[in-house]
């Protein structure tokens, strides 16, 4: 029974002594991990404040002491105390020709990613470059390289080092992202959508490279994709003027004009808005109501524009050509209305141009929305006749060509006599091409007067039954 027992007794001696054993081994891990030795009596690691000490009593005697400096540096670089860092390898990349030990790779890394930090870009690109030369592929190197290029605009070496830093870790988020956005600038829009994509679906809230994502679309020409970006942004308080600017654009552009205006007016709801944004806004804004015939809310947006910077792309021109059109509704119909209206009005023109005629109109024909012709017969006391009349809706200055072309259309109809109307005026050209023909030219000034004559005659015609 004895000699039963004693195999059991030795597997609960051995598991014990197992036991103990990696007890004992748990306690110096821990000891040597702590830096305060473990039961065996291993090597003492210094503190973070030991090594800075004696440090600190070394670069007191020699303020360029390699050995204390690589130690104070090392700590400072890996806490992100980057003031102390930077000044820290500044020294040290200075020393590396003369200590040829030093590791010049790692000193001259850490000097430029520090310069980053503290905004030192030009210290930063010629440590980072003195990297790149030793070590052409490492990825730290040549992802900040990469992101300094791009701020001096260098995009095609932006582009080099953030294809190297990608070719060592692809699915790094910022570096595809300056990848997209340095192609976006070369205008290689294709190229920086594949990048831009893969950046956003590692960092989704990236609101800056959804817009340039969209604008990407755009340049592209897949607009639908670009405007359903731009209307989705119009709300982010950073992105949202720029996104409603381009919206409104686009929606513009289309003959959208209700879309264009919302997108505009959206845009201008936000707080901090860049200046130049903000007069692109109001400019923009105005120029579609303009379209929608609002002319007073656009003069209104214009002198703000004006307010601002008087000199704006063509602002004094619109305000002095549209201040105008506000206060005579007649001259609005005629250069800004639909065709119908535009018609009815030179319908008015023709029955009351002659005093006390009788006039029956007997056809009228449009050219796009350049001009229409009416041809009318007119009796007068003291004389009857066919009359062509040509109405030019441009402001512009009417040319030879488009007064050759109406006495054409007055010969064929065999009018006695034609009358062309613009709210511009005439070139010398077609001045001198009419002086012996029986046309007469109708330019802006008289026009006005025909056209406030029409007020006249309406308001006296409204007037007539209440004398009666």
């Amino acid at each position: 029974m004895l000699s039963g027992l004693i195999p059991i007794l030795i597997v609960f001696l051995v598991l014990g002594l197992g036991a103990i054993l990696v007890v004992s081994l748990m306690g110096k891990s821990k000891g040597g991990g702590s830096g305060g030795g473990g039961a065996g009596g291993g090597k003492r690691v210094k503190g973070r404040d030991a090594i800075i000490r004696d440090a600190n009593k070394k670069l007191a005697q020699n303020p360029r002491d390699p050995d204390a400096l690589l130690a104070i540096g090392d700590i400072y670089y890996q806490e992100g105390t980057w003031d102390l860092a930077y000044r820290t390898y500044e020294t040290l990349s200075e020393m590396t020709g003369s200590h040829p030990n030093m590791n010049e790779f790692l000193i001259n890394l850490r000097y430029g990613i520090a310069g980053v930090k503290m905004n030192q870009p030009n210290e930063a690109h010629k440590a980072l470059s003195t990297a790149v030369a030793i070590n052409s592929s490492d990825f730290d190197a040549n992802y900040n390289l990469g992101a300094i290029e791009f701020q001096r605009k260098n995009y095609e070496k932006a582009v080099f080092h953030y294809q190297k830093a990608k070719a060592r870790d692809p699915e790094h988020a910022p570096t595809l992202r300056g990848l997209g956005h340095s192609l976006f600038k070369m205008k290689k829009y294709k190229e920086a959508l594949a990048f831009i994509r893969k950046a956003m679906d590692l960092a989704p809230e990236d609101k800056e490279s959804l817009y340039i994502l969209a604008d990407c679309y755009f340049e592209a020409n897949q607009v639908d994709q670009a405007v359903k970006i731009f209307t989705h942004l119009r709300a982010d308080p950073v992105q949202g003027p720029n996104a409603s600017l381009s919206a409104g654009t686009i929606n513009m552009n289309a003959h959208q004009f209700e879309k264009a205006i919302e997108d505009f007016e959206i845009g201008l709801r936000h707080e901090n808005i860049k200046p130049d944004i903000m007069l692109e806004l109001k400019y923009k804004l105005g120029t579609a109501y303009l379209r929608q015939n609002e002319i007073g809310k656009a003069i209104a947006l214009f002198n703000d524009v004006r307010a601002i910077n008087p000199a704006y792309k063509d602002v004094n021109t619109l305000i002095g050509r549209y201040q105008e059109l506000n206060a005579n509704r007649n001259l609005q119909i005629y250069l800004m209305s639909p065709q119908s209206d535009f018609i009815a009005l030179c319908r008015k023109i023709v029955m009351n141009y002659y005093a006390r005629a009788k006039v029956k109109i007997t056809n009228i024909s449009v050219n796009k929305n350049d001009w229409a012709d009416v041809l009318a017969e007119i009796d007068t006391p003291k004389w009857s006749d066919i009359v062509m009349f040509r109405f030019v809706r441009s402001q512009g200055s009417v040319g030879e060509l488009i007064v050759r072309d109406f006495h054409s259309h007055i010969k064929e109809v065999k009018a006695g006599k034609g009358i062309c109307i613009t709210p511009g005026g005439f070139s010398e050209e077609a001045i001198r091409f009419t002086e012996a023909r029986l046309i007469d030219l109708i330019a802006k000034e008289k026009l006005t007067a025909v056209l406030n004559t029409l007020d006249a005659r309406a308001a006296k015609a409204s007037m007539s039954p209440a004398k009666k």
